[in-house]
Formats: C-alpha cells, sequence, structure tokens
C-alpha cells in the first residue's frame, strides 16, 4: 500500500464566492418578484409549441416543408444549450411540458411523494432515456420525419401527465426528462447564480418559506432548498423562492461561465458518465452528418456481412458512447497513480471538466443546421399563411459556418483545460501532484478537440 503524504491532499471547503447580485437592480428585482413571472414567458412558449405539435401530427410529411420540423430541429434544439450557458436552466422555468405538469397536479394531483428508486436513480434513469432517444433517432428517423417527431412529443406528455397527476412538484422534470439531465450539467456552465444568504437564513423563522411555497408562490418546483444549494443543476430561476423569502436573502449573481464546476464539493459519478455520454453523441451525430456516412456504412455491411443497417449503427453508435467514457476511465486511472482518490473519484471529479467541450461540440454542430438551413423556418413558417416563398436556406456561407464552429470550439477547449485545472488546484496542494493529475486529464481534452475539428473539416449534410 502506497503511503500518502497529509501535504498531498487539499479538501477545499470553501463555497464558490459571489459576483455582482442582480436583484439589487430594481428592474430586475422587480420582474422577478411579479406574479406575472414566468407566466409572461411561459404562455407565448407554450402557444408556440403547440403550434409545433400540431404542424407535426397534422402538416406536411416532408421534413423539408414541415413548420414544426423546422421550428423544433433548425431553431430550438440548436438555441437550447446556448440558453443554459447564459440563463442556466431557465428553459425548464418556462417549458410547455413544466407548465403543462403544474396543471394537471391543480386539477387531479393527489400529490405523492417521489418514489425512493426515482430519488436514488433518477439521473442514471435521465442517461439512459438521452442515449436511447438519440439512437431511435437515427434507427427510427424522428428528427427526419414530423410524424415521429410529433410522437416523440405526444409520448413526453404521457408521461408528465402521470407525473403530474401522481407526483409532488415536477417530479418528471426533476427525475425523468432527458433534457432535464442535459440542462442540469450545462446549467452548472451558466452565467447567473442563485444562492441564499447563510448568514440571514440563520435568524429565518418562516419555516422554509423559499422550499415549502406560501400564498405568494408555490413551492420549489425541483425541490431544491436554496440555503444549502451548491449547484444550478437543479434550480430554473423560476423565482418562486424569491417571491416567498420573507428576509430577502436569495441572491441572483452573475459570473464567469465554468465557475461552478471550479467548486464542486460532491462529484457525482452519474453526472460526469452524462457528460461523456454526451460527448460521445455528439461525435456520433457528427459522423453521422457527413457526406460519407453512407460510405462508411457500406464498408462495415463489406467487412461484416450483416446488412441490417439499425445493427450496424447500434454497434458503432455504442461505440460512439462508450469511448469517451473508456478514455476518461483510463485518464482518471493513470491520475490516480499520482494523487490520492481511486479512478472512480477521479472520473467522478474531472468528468465535469469535459462539460465546457460538450457544448461547444453540441452548439458547433447545430449551429451548422441554424446558419445553413435557417431561412427553411421562414420559408416553412409562412407557407402556413399562403406563401410560397423559397430560396437557399444558407444565412451564411459553409466558410464561415467553418470559422464559427472552430471559435466555439476553441473556446470550449480553453474552458475544459481552465476547469480542470480549477479543480486540480483546489483538490491538491503540492505542484507535483497537481501536474500528475493533470496530464492525462489534459491530453484526453486535447484529443477530443482534435477529433471534433477534424469531423468539422468534412462536409456535413443537411438536416431538411
Amino acid at each position: 500500500m502506497r503511503i500518502v503524504e497529509a501535504s498531498e491532499e487539499v479538501e477545499d471547503q470553501s463555497i464558490e464566492p459571489k459576483g455582482f447580485d442582480l436583484l439589487t437592480l430594481p428592474p430586475v428585482k422587480a420582474l422577478l418578484k411579479s406574479k406575472y413571472f414566468p407566466k409572461i414567458f411561459q404562455i407565448p412558449v407554450a402557444a408556440v409549441f403547440g403550434l409545433i405539435g400540431y404542424e407535426l401530427l397534422a402538416g406536411p410529411s416532408s421534413a423539408h416543408d414541415n413548420p414544426g420540423t423546422a421550428l423544433m430541429w433548425v431553431l430550438w434544439w440548436p438555441l437550447i444549450p446556448i440558453v443554459f450557458l447564459f440563463l442556466g436552466r431557465f428553459w425548464c422555468a418556462i417549458c410547455p411540458f413544466a407548465t403543462l405538469s403544474d396543471f394537471i397536479q391543480k386539477l387531479v394531483g393527489v400529490n405523492r411523494p417521489v418514489p425512493a428508486f426515482l430519488k436514488k436513480y433518477g439521473i442514471w434513469l435521465i442517461d439512459a432515456m438521452f442515449i436511447a432517444i438519440t439512437w431511435a433517432d437515427h434507427v427510427f428517423g424522428i428528427v427526419s420525419s414530423p410524424w415521429g417527431s410529433g410522437i416523440l412529443l405526444l409520448l413526453i406528455t404521457f408521461a408528465v401527465i402521470v407525473c403530474g397527476a401522481f407526483f409532488q412538484r415536477r417530479t418528471f422534470c426533476r427525475y425523468l426528462c432527458f433534457l432535464g439531465g442535459l440542462s442540469g450539467n450545462y446549467a452548472q456552465t451558466g452565467m447567473i447564480s442563485l444562492r441564499a444568504n447563510a448568514d440571514i437564513c440563520q435568524t429565518c423563522s418562516s419555516k422554509a418559506a423559499c422550499f415549502n411555497g406560501t400564498d405568494k408562490a408555490p413551492a420549489c418546483p425541483l425541490f431544491s432548498f436554496p440555503r444549502t444549494m451548491e449547484s444550478s443543476a437543479n434550480c430554473t430561476l423560476c423565482a418562486n423562492c424569491i417571491k416567498n423569502c420573507p428576509n430577502d436573502a436569495i441572491t441572483l449573481t452573475l459570473r464567469p461561465p465554468t465557475k461552478e464546476l471550479w467548486f464542486i464539493r460532491k462529484p457525482k459519478i452519474e453526472e460526469s458518465f452524462l457528460a461523456m455520454a454526451i460527448m460521445g453523441i455528439v461525435l456520433i451525430q457528427n459522423i453521422t452528418m457527413l457526406e460519407v456516412w453512407e460510405q462508411l456504412l457500406n464498408g462495415v455491411e463489406s467487412f461484416t456481412g450483416i446488412t441490417n443497417t439499425a445493427i450496424i449503427f447500434t454497434a458503432v453508435f455504442a461505440i460512439g458512447v462508450m469511448t469517451p467514457v473508456l478514455l476518461l476511465s483510463l485518464s482518471s486511472r493513470i491520475a490516480a497513480r499520482r494523487n490520492t482518490e481511486n479512478w472512480v473519484k477521479n472520473f467522478a471529479r474531472f468528468g465535469y471538466a469535459l462539460i465546457p467541450l460538450d457544448i461547444a461540440g453540441h452548439v458547433a454542430h447545430n449551429l451548422f443546421h441554424l446558419l445553413a438551413e435557417g431561412k427553411s423556418i421562414y420559408y416553412s413558417v409562412a407557407s402556413i399563411f399562403g406563401s410560397n416563398a423559397s430560396g437557399s436556406a444558407a444565412l451564411v456561407s459553409n466558410d464561415t459556418i467553418q470559422i464559427i464552429q472552430f471559435i466555439i470550439l476553441a473556446l470550449g477547449f480553453w474552458g475544459a483545460i481552465y476547469t480542470a485545472k480549477r479543480i486540480a488546484y483546489r483538490r491538491y496542494s503540492t505542484n507535483s501532484v497537481r501536474t500528475a493529475t493533470l496530464k492525462p486529464i489534459v491530453i484526453l481534452i486535447s484529443a477530443l478537440t482534435a477529433l471534433n475539428v477534424v469531423l468539422f473539416l468534412l462536409p456535413m449534410a443537411h438536416r431538411m
């Protein structure tokens, strides 16, 4: 057994320093305390998604001509990770499914406690669901089929209704929503942080009004207690706690992107696993959009003799998703040789460092569809009103798109490297341990960035 010097490890228990409090600005405070917030956003968002659902199920059968497909996959899906970066999980406060859940709960809800199974394994279920939906998209053509996208929305709607009818608050959003898992990971890089002033909270006699709710606003929808909250993963910025707190103890501060990741005190392996799985999914999404994808499929078919495309894709998909997971496992084992933690703890801790690169790869990939196919949104939506407008769908040239993609990847690479460095420097006290821990992690980040760069250099097919 290796003897570890006490000086090799420093468990920094300090909390994340706070920045400028937006609630000191009267207009911001008035907006968030208003009874109309976030309803003023929920209503138009629900109306737009109602239109999307109708068009997907009753509109043109071709994805190229369907307004629902354009609004959902060419506009909303590329923009949503950018929202997470700037506003944390705010989308979840105005999501139409969350609004539906609240309505069902008020109408017929029996408010049963969240099952212990969901509390314990919810994130793993979200991980599995996110992977399964991505797999199903390619096997069954969900994105390329308006009907398939419509059925997906109906299935989610059914699950939301069941959860809203039986369980407390937004159980589906917290423990089952695949987008909620993605947003929870990405929100930890967000530039807005909601927390509570612990000194004020110590004197509070309101029996956790911020958590339990009052006549001013409902309880926290995602079961988060501001007084003990250290992560934005389960905060939607719905402002219920701001309205309910009798002492104005809640703060809403600006901070640099990724800052929260530097201060993760209780890393969760399931969140790091999801980060690496998302990395693999983004790589697979890039590969399947390449013009050489069909050639690759034909090559695998010739080599293996397997003619079933679904089987071939499933094998490729499994390899793609697991490759970043296995690479982080290997890097964590190498790092464990010199620091005080086993490879599982290294995996959990440094998986968070990959989240900035996750977001960069995700945004860079989806911005291709938005910028190369953006005008299709106008053409398809205008067709609802009888317009026959048509033409090039591109907003900018492919060369411009590539430049933007590489800038985004560079920012993601820098963010991942810097986050890994901050994690290591806060965790360990000696430079030798820090360096030895960081080397395999930095190599992994560099390799995954280089792979993304290579894929973005190749011609990509359009979604619509």
